[in-house]
């Protein structure tokens, strides 16, 4: 499927910013899945600094400085975006889940590379009870694809979606005590799940298309940032895509930008001002729009 991606960040401050220093991740990757064609972002006013870099984990990040004293920041990115339903071996989602765990599995001799997403992650904390829910779908020898997926559906089940749940600032504990919570929140709830018997999983951030009810016309910019997990097999380049919140592995609907140990790594944008001004307003507009 063919998109056409849009997002537009706008700050507004309530006295001029004489300073603005920021990072972001909204370039989409190239994977053999996802074809980027086209790719640009503006950020108005115009940096007096931009450097643009690759980060550990392969993702395209670029780095500004705004000094040009402003009120206002709007940073617009615009992507030509062609994806396909990813493919997965048979053989590595047959793999034991026990498998899956870098830090024991000696057969694999690139289990290293998935060392770092095995571990605790300041936004997906092992809380207490974590462990313990996700230990019911993680039987002993279970295929790491079916255990990694029956987390998904409980997860689904369990937990309902409600924007007013949680805040930037909730924690894998307040997700579980409330049995509710965002896209990011169950990304992290299920990475803390899994990592904490030592699963390797990573945080997926990007976009997914969404569906208008049948008869309707979709809406333009009713679309938003999307956050979902991808899990390690062993003995494949490839990571099981799971997206908890809907229920469903990642398919032709998914825009991969950037991947991490957790939603810390891979924020759109973010950064620090210089300033006076005690308020500020943030706006944010997204649009992926199917191409005929």
């Amino acid at each position: 499927m063919k998109y056409v991606v849009s997002h537009r960040t706008a700050y507004t401050y309530g006295s001029p910013v004489r300073d603005s220093r920021g990072i972001y991740h909204l370039s989409p990757r190239a994977l053999p899945w996802q074809e980027v064609a086209n790719h640009t972002v503006t950020v108005d006013p115009v940096p007096l600094d931009l450097h643009r870099d690759t980060d550990c984990y392969g993702n395209a990040v670029t780095y500004f400085q705004v000094t040009e004293a402003h009120r206002e920041l709007v940073i617009d990115s615009t992507s030509d975006v062609t994806v396909v339903e990813p493919r997965y071996d048979e053989d590595a989602l047959a793999v034991p889940w026990e498998k899956a765990r870098p830090l024991l599995n000696t057969d694999d001799p690139d289990a290293w590379a998935a060392v770092e997403f095995a571990l605790e992650s300041s936004r997906a904390a092992h809380a207490p009870g974590v462990a313990d829910y996700a230990a019911a779908s993680l039987v002993r020898g279970r295929p790491i694809g079916e255990a990694a997926t029956d987390l998904m559906h409980r997860i689904y089940a369990d937990f309902d979606y409600d924007s007013t749940a949680t805040t930037v600032t909730s924690t894998v504990a307040d997700v579980l005590r409330k049995r509710a919570g965002v896209c990011q929140d169950f990304a992290h709830f299920a990475l803390a799940c899994l990592r904490s018997h030592g699963i390797a999983a990573r945080y997926v951030s990007g976009y997914l298309a969404t569906q208008p009810p049948p008869g309707k016309e979709r809406v333009v910019g009713a679309d938003a940032s999307h956050a979902w997990l991808a899990v390690w097999m062993p003995g494949s380049p490839d990571w099981l895509a799971i997206d908890p919140t809907n229920n469903q592995w990642a398919n032709e609907r998914y825009v991969t930008v950037a991947w991490g140990r957790d939603y810390g790594d891979v924020s759109p944008v973010k950064g620090v001002i210089f300033t006076k001004s005690k308020k500020s307003t943030l706006r944010v507009n997204v649009d992926v729009a199917p191409v005929a």
